[in-house]
Formats: C-alpha cells, structure tokens, sequence
C-alpha cells in the first residue's frame, strides 16, 4: 500500500463541532463554533476550548473566565456552522439563528436550550500556545435536555443525533460498531 507523507497538521478527525456561550463583565454574550475542545482528565472533571486571541469571544473568555459547551445535533448544524463563520463583533448570533439563550445552573453564560447537552465550565488555567490560546476549566454543571430520558432514567446521548466536525464537513454520528470493553468480553456459548 502506496503511502504519502504531507506537511504537519492537525489530522485528528472527526472532532466535535461544539457551540460554546460567552459573555463579558458587561453581559454581553456571543456563540462561537469550536472544534478544538475535549476531555483533559476525569478526576475532577477538566475540559477546555482553544482560541484564537483575535476572535471576538477571547475577551469574553479573558474577562469572565466561564463557559459553556453546548453539543450540537442535526437540529442545530446550520446554527453551528453559522456560528462559526459570522463574527459577532457584526451580528447578534442569537437573533441570526433562533437559538434560545437559557439560565445556566452555575456560570453567568447562558446554555443554548436548543442543544441536548450544556458543559458548563470555569476556567482554570489559560496557556498560550501560538496560533491559539488554550483556556482550561474545571466542569461546574452538566444540564441535560430531559425528552432524551430513556424508560429506566438514563440518558440517550446518542439518540440526539450528535454531529461532528471532519476535514470540512459535519457528520452525523452514525451506527454502533462496538461498546467499551467488548473486545476482551468472553464470548457466550451456543447449547
């Protein structure tokens, strides 16, 4: 098999294609798209979102030191492109989209009541890396969207029809092809 070698980048796909909220000291709040956000550890639960300083929200992130990390559906894609292409120095992404801004349960951001999970985090620790600055935070809430509530009380993250973010275009999460630990699972046997 034919291989090429390309210049260094970042080829990690698919990644999430998250709506994150922000707002300054003075309320004013925006959404911004971002693909760079993910787990940092479990124990206490710690994310973070990388930004470019001369994006709009940055201030935001600078002066509150809060966020909130909406996952994004097929119901919210064109918001979430939409989001990530308009500056909201020139628009108010709010009335552009229809998205609903909701009270979040312990950040001043508000939630985005369209999206099935709002992440909602304070920062700890900002680390400028370049092109993007890195604002890690500790997770202070996790708000769930309760129609996606399963008959037995558990929540079906993966009935909301997640999307995600691959070299340019938003996916759907598709089938099932495997669930953690089943590659060392003892097989049953037949009688």
């Amino acid at each position: 098999m034919a291989r090429q070698t390309w210049k260094p980048g970042n080829m990690v796909y698919p990644v999430p294609a998250a709506m994150v909220t922000v707002a300054d000291k003075a309320g004013h709040t925006n959404i911004i798209t971002i693909a760079w956000t993910g787990t940092i550890c479990s124990d206490p639960p710690m994310t973070y979102v990388s930004v470019k300083p001369e994006r709009y929200s940055h201030h935001m992130l600078e002066e509150t030191g809060e966020f909130v990390i909406n996952l994004t559906t097929r119901k919210t894609a064109f918001a979430a492109d939409y989001c990530g292409v308009k500056s909201g120095r020139d628009v108010d992404k709010w009335k552009e989209t229809g998205l609903t801004a909701g009270k979040a349960s312990k950040v001043a951001v508000p939630v985005i009541e369209e999206c099935p999970v709002n992440i909602e985090c304070q920062v700890t620790e900002v680390k400028h890396l370049g092109s993007h600055d890195m604002f890690m935070a500790k997770v202070v809430a996790v708000d769930v969207d309760e129609s996606y509530m399963n008959e037995n009380g558990k929540f079906d993250l993966n009935g909301t029809d997640l999307i995600a973010y691959s070299h340019g275009e938003y996916r759907v999460l598709g089938e099932a092809v495997g669930k953690f630990g089943y590659s060392v699972q003892k097989k049953r046997r037949s009688v």
